[in-house]
């Protein structure tokens, strides 16, 4: 088979492949399990000659089985959003249009998407327009990139330029957060030498005697908006209150929290995020743009430019700040839905999400064999099946097993986690495709496979 210079003619015949197989996908896309029994295979042997685009494309398809439905509405696992038909089709042309967006050199529209996507994102989320930010791959870099910002910053007021030196006799941070501190944050923290486990976890109590008991000295404040077991939140303005008071810096993680901004009912929830330090927040979540897709956003925009300087000999300068050098344009598809729909779309998809989430909630406490284990504050519930005569170990056991039977069923799709020391289950609402039907459907399977897991143990 010769090059692919010499098949060039592929283009227009792969394209056009892979859009009908889009159209079929996509109509199936709402009755679909969300994970169809596994058809075809994608292992096999680098092969010595290629069979050209299509027949190449041909295998993937065919090998689709092994793709969950994470775009479609019933997937309710790890707070994953779906993707706009305004997403979809800018995430199709950033792909043609392959742009590097780290400089203006590199790519005017890309660069100038980034920018204006960063401004209308902070009107979205009603955040000072003066701000810095950063599109990344998703929350874990936009936390990296927000909180190594405060590390500059805390470094800045020992009198070190940590970016340049390294931690050569800093004394080690001193970091607060809650229980409700995601692993995303505790991974950045890693990655940026500050400890997994630095994280010192408090109440706001303990949080204002380990702040005094500093003296004035900086330390890193981590404020959670949206736990994902319930889609509860910090005390974050109050919080905010005690950073101020001690010259602290506050991060706020809002990988969806955030979006509770766009909602009157629920904003009250994120007051005080707009007095932050640093606010980070997913796209592929609540945005239902493509993976991948996050934001950092920093209150002083000069602290972004050190930790991720990139210079040589070739570059022009006035790259924008980021993790990394080569980076896909993933503005387009954040700009793209934002143009689509704007605001007021927007708000209305996270409006009608908050209803579902309650309808789930309502639901689940009409029924006697659910339980409803935390109140439905946000887009996520927090539940578990409890059938007469079970408690404790076997009430978990049971329901461990019972989150194997619904990921095996796909009809709906979401596992088991940890809540209070119970086993208990947390779907959360932030696809666009998502109606009544689909959380209806929640209740439904969780009770049929409640009800035959019993049976089965009484045999």
């Amino acid at each position: 088979m010769p090059d692919p210079l010499e098949l060039r003619d592929e283009e227009t015949a792969a394209l056009s492949y892979v859009l009908e197989e889009a159209k079929r996908y996509l109509a199936e896309l709402d009755e679909s399990l969300v994970l169809p029994e596994r058809e075809g295979t994608i292992d096999g042997d680098l092969p010595e000659e290629g069979d050209g685009a299509v027949t190449a494309l041909a295998e993937l398809v065919a090998g689709a089985g092994l793709a969950t439905r994470s775009s479609g509405p019933r997937f309710f696992h790890f707070v994953t959003g779906g993707t706009t038909p305004a997403a979809l089709g800018a995430d199709w042309l950033t792909s043609v249009l392959d742009q590097n967006a780290f400089s203006w050199i590199s790519s005017p529209l890309g660069f100038e998407l980034h920018n204006t996507s960063i401004r209308w994102l902070l009107d979205l989320f009603e955040l000072p327009e003066d701000w810095g930010g950063a599109l990344t791959t998703g929350a874990t870099m936009a936390n990296f990139v927000g909180l190594a910002c405060a590390r500059r910053w805390w470094a800045e007021h020992h009198g070190v330029d940590l970016d340049e030196r390294g931690f050569a006799g800093l004394p080690e941070a001193p970091i607060f957060s809650t229980d409700y501190i995601h692993a995303s944050s505790r991974k950045a923290l890693a990655m940026l030498g500050l400890g997994r486990d630095s994280p010192q976890l408090v109440d706001l109590n303990g949080l204002e005697r380990g702040l005094a008991a500093l003296n004035g000295a900086p330390a890193i404040v981590i404020a959670n908006a949206g736990d994902v077991n319930t889609g509860d939140f910090d005390p974050i303005g109050r919080m905010a209150d005690l950073a101020e008071r001690h010259g602290a810096w506050l991060h706020v993680d809002g990988a969806f929290g955030l979006f509770a901004r766009l909602a009157p009912r629920a904003a009250p929830l994120a007051e005080g995020i707009e007095r932050a330090d640093s606010v980070i927040a997913d796209g592929h979540k609540w945005l239902n743009v493509p993976y991948d897709c996050g934001f950092a956003f920093v209150r002083d925009k000069e602290l972004l430019n050190e930790p991720f300087k990139f210079t040589a000999a070739y570059l022009p300068g006035g790259e924008s700040p980021s993790p990394e050098a080569s980076r896909r344009a993933r503005s387009l598809a954040v700009w793209a839905t934002l143009r689509a729909y704007g605001r007021q779309g927007h708000r209305a998809m996270v409006e009608r999400h908050l209803d579902l989430a309650q309808r789930l909630g309502k639901r689940v406490e009409e029924e006697s064999e659910l339980e409803l284990l935390a109140p439905v504050k946000l887009n996520v519930v927090c539940f578990r099946h409890r059938p007469p005569n079970l408690e404790g170990n076997a009430l978990d056991e049971h329901n461990l097993a019972l989150g194997e039977d619904i990921l095996k069923d796909s009809r709906v799709f979401f596992g088991t986690t940890r809540y209070e020391g119970k086993t208990a289950f947390r779907p959360a609402i932030v696809n666009w495709r998502t109606t009544e039907r689909d959380i209806d459907l929640i209740a439904d399977v969780v009770l049929e496979l409640g009800a035959r897991r019993v049976r089965s143990a009484h045999r």
